[in-house]
């Protein structure tokens, strides 16, 4: 086999290199993006007051810990996990002397995760599943770790419909090819899973589950941005 066929790409290499110094700036810096991405995470978050509780909580794929800001319930432990060392370390600036030492840090992928069974009271996975390969084990991987009865959290854009596609040549696109990144092919490797597939997996799996479309409250993935989903961990629901 040619050997060149199976070099990574530089402009990914390059992608990843300068990933955690460029995401928040380039989700956040344009109002109107900013805007977007914000809505996103209360979108989640919608479902939980500071009268709600958790005492422990893995998110899977936190990056930078943006997410974190829209938690608004109460909790013990909160781990924020990736499997990028430096986007933890930015989050690890973000975060610093906050929530009287509850935080944690972990360097891990969401695929496999590294904790035993029935370990935390929530998982959230916000804009990550969309980037697994074989995002069904994902999932029961994530519900591995969930006590019985724990609250299986997850964000997801509605990419590839109509709304996310225009939304993104009106914004994302453009902060990113201002900055270098060749947008189109990095999405192309991102985006691995389309939200139509990801949605029928999560209700093959969930059947009592409760979900929010945003900007518009109806179930469509054409004319809305985002998709949140919550679900009850139930062992027998994935084996």
């Amino acid at each position: 086999m040619d050997t060149k066929m199976q070099c990574e790409d530089k402009e990914w290499i390059e992608y990843r290199e300068r990933f955690s110094t460029v995401y928040d700036d380039a989700n956040y810096s344009s109002p109107l993006q900013s805007s977007v991405m914000r809505a996103s995470h209360r979108l989640v978050e919608k479902a939980f007051d500071e009268q709600t509780y958790f005492g422990r909580i893995l998110e899977v794929g936190a990056g930078t810990g943006e997410h974190l800001h829209f938690v608004r319930h109460r909790f013990d432990e909160y781990i924020l996990s990736d499997q990028d060392r430096k986007t933890l370390e930015v989050a690890m600036n973000k975060f610093s002397g906050m929530h009287a030492g509850k935080l944690r840090y972990a360097t891990q992928t969401g695929s496999h995760l590294d904790y035993a069974d029935n370990t935390f009271d929530r998982l959230l996975a916000t804009h990550v599943l969309e980037h697994i390969y074989q995002p069904h084990l994902a999932l029961k991987e994530w519900l591995r770790v969930l006590k019985p009865g724990g609250v299986l959290s997850i964000l997801i854009p509605t990419d590839p419909g109509l709304a996310w596609r225009l939304g993104r040549h009106l914004g994302p696109r453009k902060q990113a090819m201002a900055k270098g990144i060749p947008y189109d092919y990095i999405m192309a490797r991102e985006h691995v899973n389309s939200c139509h597939n990801l949605v029928a997996l999560l209700r093959h799996y969930f059947n009592d589950a409760k979900e929010a479309w945003w900007p518009f409250p109806v179930p469509s993935i054409d004319l809305n941005l985002f998709f949140a989903f919550h679900a009850i961990a139930n062992k027998r629901t994935c084996g």
